[in-house]
């Protein structure tokens, strides 16, 4: 939560918005200064604005506040790096959401190393009528996670995947009617 900072300035003060034959009127001074102090946070957080929407320059916790903007859901444990990356490209992978490269990219992120997925479906074009169709009859998707020896944390840059989280997050990403395997290799 924010809070105000003890002994901030302002940027702005509002004695220097008086005209002169005011300045010299203790009173009026004080009473100046003490609404300063409490407008400080506020001019110096609107005047900081555009660094605090820009995921590369927030504060960590406007950066959580920002995450819930663009619906993504950062999980508070992950590097910061991390966050940022997920919130600033959030939109572009929301375009990509429910295909192999929008869930690839999901899981890079999440995991920090490559996945190999293998879908069940298919693309294909005929001239001739009758043409059988390409893929399985049903719908699913395998995916495999290279994940190095050692259980969850934080080994070498790349991050240990925790299988729980990884399937909220596939079943997340993949069409409701798509089934998954998920394998940590």
């Amino acid at each position: 939560m924010r809070s105000g900072i003890p002994g901030l300035p302002t940027p702005h003060p509002l004695i220097d918005r008086l005209p002169a034959v005011y300045l010299e009127q203790d009173f009026l001074q004080r009473f100046l200064a003490a609404l300063d102090d409490v407008l400080a946070p506020v001019l110096l957080s609107i005047d900081n604005l555009p660094a605090h929407l820009d995921p590369r320059s927030a504060p960590d916790d406007f950066l959580d506040w920002l995450a819930q903007w663009v619906a993504v859901d950062a999980h508070a444990d992950s590097p910061p790096e991390l966050r940022r990356a997920a919130v600033r490209g959030a939109v572009a992978r929301h375009a990509r959401r429910g295909t192999v490269s929008g869930l690839a990219e999901a899981l890079r992120l999440e995991t920090g190393t490559e996945p190999e997925i293998v879908e069940s479906g298919g693309t294909a074009w005929s001239t001739r009528p009758g043409t059988p169709l390409p893929g399985q009859d049903r719908p699913w998707v395998t995916i495999r996670i290279r994940a190095a020896a050692g259980g969850t944390g934080d080994r070498g840059g790349v991050r240990q995947p925790d299988r729980v989280r990884l399937e909220e997050l596939i079943g997340a990403e993949v069409p409701a009617h798509v089934g998954f395997t998920l394998e940590l290799l």
